[in-house]
C-alpha cells in the first residue's frame, strides 16, 4: 500500500519520487517514476525490487491522483483525493480518502480516510479504514509520527490498531543527485508486521535496509 500525497517520509516510495509540475487548468500536474530495492509500506514488506509510477493534480489545496506499483502477482493501484491547507506560521492540515486496489490476488481492497497535521518539522497522520479481507472484512486504524528537520534525514514511528496490530520504526535519508532522487532507509518492524520467522517457525522482529531512486519526466 502506498500513495503520493502530503504525507512525506512515512511512505518510503513516496519519498523516493521526485516531483515536477506544469501548469494545467490553473493547477499543477506532476508525474513520477520510482524503483525500490524492497517495497515496504507502513512497516510491511510488499515485494522485493518494485517499480512504480504515478500522476497527481493539485489546485488551491485540492489534490487528486493515482499511483501504481509492481507487487509480483499483478499491480497495486492506488487512488486518492483530498484537501489541504498550510499557513505562513508553518502549520499544515489535510483531510482525504485513499483506496488501495489490486489487479491480482496479492491482497484485497483497502479504503480509508486520512487526517494529516503538521507543524514545522513534525507531522502526524491518523488513518481509519476497512479491509475487504477476501470476504472477511476487518476494520483498522493507523497512527504515525514523523520527524523531518528538512536536511534530508527523517524518522517515523507508526502503529496499527483496531482489528490490526503491530508497529514499526523507520529512519532514512534522501537527497538529489544529477536530477535523481536517491534514498536509503532502515526499517524495523514488530513480529506482527514481519515476514521473518525464528527457528521455531514463529514470527519475529525484522530489519531491512531499503534503497530507492526516483525521477520526473
Amino acid at each position: 500500500m502506498n500513495r503520493l500525497t502530503q504525507v512525506a517520509a512515512g511512505a518510503l516510495l513516496s519519498a523516493s519520487a521526485l516531483m515536477s509540475t506544469s501548469a494545467y487548468a490553473e493547477g499543477e500536474v506532476s508525474y513520477n517514476i520510482g524503483f525500490a530495492s524492497e517495497y515496504y509500506f507502513r512497516g510491511i514488506k510488499q515485494k522485493d525490487s518494485s517499480a512504480s509510477a504515478g500522476i497527481d493534480y493539485e489546485n488551491g489545496g485540492f489534490y487528486i491522483g493515482t499511483w501504481a506499483a509492481d507487487v509480483g502477482d499483478g499491480l497495486e493501484v492506488d487512488g486518492y483525493f483530498g484537501y489541504g491547507i498550510e499557513t505562513e506560521s508553518g502549520f499544515s492540515a489535510s483531510l482525504g480518502f485513499t483506496g488501495y486496489y489490486y489487479t491480482g490476488e496479492f491482497d484485497d481492497t483497502y479504503e480509508e480516510i486520512n487526517l494529516n497535521l503538521g507543524y514545522s518539522w513534525v507531522g502526524l497522520e491518523y488513518s481509519v479504514g476497512e479491509w475487504d479481507g477476501f470476504g472477511n472484512e476487518a476494520d483498522y486504524d493507523f497512527l504515525a509520527l514523523t520527524i523531518d528537520p528538512g536536511n534530508g534525514f527523517y524518522g517515523t514511528y507508526g502503529t496499527f490498531g483496531d482489528d490490526f496490530d503491530g508497529d514499526y520504526f523507520e529512519v532514512g535519508y534522501g537527497t538529489t543527485i544529477a536530477e535523481l532522487d536517491i534514498g536509503i532507509a532502515l526499517i524495523v518492524s514488530s513480529d506482527e508486521l514481519s515476514d521473518e520467522l525464528d527457528s521455531d517457525g514463529d514470527p519475529e522482529e525484522s530489519e531491512a535496509i531499503v534503497f530507492t531512486i526516483g525521477k520526473t519526466f
